[in-house]
């Protein structure tokens, strides 16, 4: 019996194939390169389905928050998922490829004192620690550090892993929109389960700062594309940053030529609206 985390074999073929792959690759070094480097040209992140879904007033689960139901749509539509979701079903995937997986949960810590808000994959892989995050789209993966600073050079996406005082890791990112200088990713605790992923995913519903406009980015062409806060946005591949804003029409444009997203899913999204304060914030 397969163990409940990983994917049906049916499923895992076409999401290769669709990844570019001829044949599974092995569960080491090589084949993590490949399998992430891959998913990061191809796998938005992106809140489109959950967006659709909370604006419509739709019940039952949030989307992606099964991994199959995550890679059906990503085959059908195009699209990716935010946090909990892209992480969880990346996991899977790599579960059923038969690397050792640990789900962490992590702080991006856009303001202090944040609870955990992140939900990221680490692989054990030699020896190391291994961060293949399915949103910060890190182009490789990144090694988590004992005690110095490790990094994935690259203009664009490039990020950098440091510990903490208290011992925890950090990793440096690029967000498309906000300073350059980048946001702190804390990994805060590991060994999670889908289970885990999919009930913190589902306390979004209330309140996400990923629930009210549409947010999405990809790697491309040795750069980073994006969308957010009413801006299109791009790290070229020199990391120089470009931002100017959109209408609708644009907005549907962009994400149908740029990231691939299907027609019929991109025009059915509504305008964005202004984020409000979290609940109980006042």
């Amino acid at each position: 019996m397969r163990p409940p985390s990983t994917l049906p074999p049916a499923l895992v073929e076409r999401v290769l194939e669709r990844l570019g792959f001829r044949e599974a690759p092995s569960p080491c070094s090589h084949g993590l390169t490949a399998l992430y480097g891959a998913w990061c040209r191809c796998v938005p992140f992106d809140n489109i389905l959950k967006r659709l879904h909370l604006a419509t007033g739709e019940r039952g689960p949030l989307p992606g928050s099964d991994p199959v139901g995550f890679f059906e749509s990503w085959l059908d539509f195009g699209t990716g998922g935010t946090c909990w979701a892209g992480n969880g079903a990346l996991s899977a995937l790599l579960e059923s490829l038969g690397f050792a997986v640990d789900r962490g949960v992590a702080t991006m810590l856009a303001a202090p004192h944040l609870p955990p808000n992140h939900g990221t994959v680490i692989v054990r892989l030699d020896g190391e620690r291994l961060m293949a995050d399915a949103s910060i789209l890190s182009g490789a993966p990144l090694p988590l550090p004992d005690r110095g600073p490790t990094a994935v050079d690259h203009p664009a996406w490039g990020v950098r892993a440091s510990v903490a005082a208290d011992g925890r890791c950090v990793v440096r990112w690029r967000p498309l929109h906000g300073t350059l200088d980048g946001l702190d990713c804390r990994v805060e605790s590991v060994g999670h389960t889908l289970e885990d992923f999919a009930q913190r995913y589902a306390a979004t519903r209330e309140w996400s700062p990923f629930n009210f406009a549409v947010s999405a980015r990809l790697n491309r062409d040795d750069g980073v594309v994006g969308i957010g806060l009413g801006q299109l946005a791009e790290f070229s591949s020199r990391g120089e940053q470009r931002l100017r804003p959109c209408t609708v029409p644009e907005r549907t444009a962009f994400l149908v030529e740029r990231l691939g997203i299907r027609e019929a899913v991109a025009a059915r999204l509504p305008p964005d609206e202004p984020l409000p304060p979290p609940p109980r914030s006042g």
